[in-house]
């Protein structure tokens, strides 16, 4: 029997996620990590395209920090890969459903190999009007506010004409609104240097399902509990 999504009366406009226990899921089941990433990845699409028609209109998935550098160089490259792989086999059948691909992060550190992939999926959907999918990747919340300083001294704005509004058109997800709802998997509670001045006024959603085992019914969950909470934006 088809299940029947459930009633949702007030959905986020942006979404972002931390999809952690990539590493654990494999370890438990006698693999070697990079399993635990491929499996990971493997649902993202759909999931993606299940937010889609749920009319959520930002996502911002968490790919890969700044500080993921540190991890065994062969975990590294194989995350690379199967980005790279990903990105060729999902982006023409995201483009297909109007939705548009951004990255954020430094992209210039990334492998030439997969700075082109990513920006050859940016300029494909580019011209999409429907959800936009962020891939932070080699992103970190520090480093992107650091960045936006530095530009903004590059261009010489006085300090007096420099307010939040300003700041944040020189950040990575300048155009994106601020995120209503961030969820993040693996029974982890912290937010790990991801998107810190666009989350200060974010709900929060932790759930102990390993990213490899997130389902449609667990976003439901999620998006319940955000549709079930006040939010007061610092008001009495």
């Amino acid at each position: 029997m088809k299940s029947v999504k459930p009633q949702i009366k007030r959905l986020p406009v942006h979404v972002a996620i931390v999809p952690d226990g990539n590493g654990r899921w494999a370890e438990k089941r006698g693999l070697p990590r990079l399993a635990g990433h491929r499996a990971g990845v493997k649902q993202m699409r759909s999931l993606i395209e299940y937010l889609d028609k749920r009319q959520v209109k930002y996502v911002t998935l968490y790919g890969f920090s700044t500080e993921n550098w540190g991890r065994p160089k062969e975990e590294v490259e194989g995350l690379f890969r199967i980005l790279m792989e990903k990105i060729k086999q999902d982006v023409p059948k995201l483009h297909r459903k109007n939705i548009r691909v951004r990255h954020l992060g430094r992209i210039g550190e990334l492998p030439d190999w997969l700075q082109d992939s990513i920006r050859r999926a940016e300029e494909l959907t580019r011209g999409n009007t429907g959800l936009t999918l962020s891939l932070a990747f080699n992103y970190g919340g520090h480093i992107e506010i650091v960045d936006a300083v530095r530009r903004i001294i590059a261009e010489g704005i006085p300090p007096e004409k420099i307010d939040e509004k300003l700041f944040s058109k020189y950040l990575y997800t300048a155009g994106i609104p601020d995120v209503d709802l961030l969820i993040r998997t693996g029974d982890e509670w912290r937010l790990s240097n991801f998107l810190l001045w666009q989350t200060a006024y974010s709900e929060y959603y932790f759930t102990g399902v390993l990213w490899p085992d997130f389902t449609k019914e667990d976003i439901d969950k999620a998006l319940i509990a955000y549709s079930q909470r006040e939010r007061r934006f610092g008001a009495l």
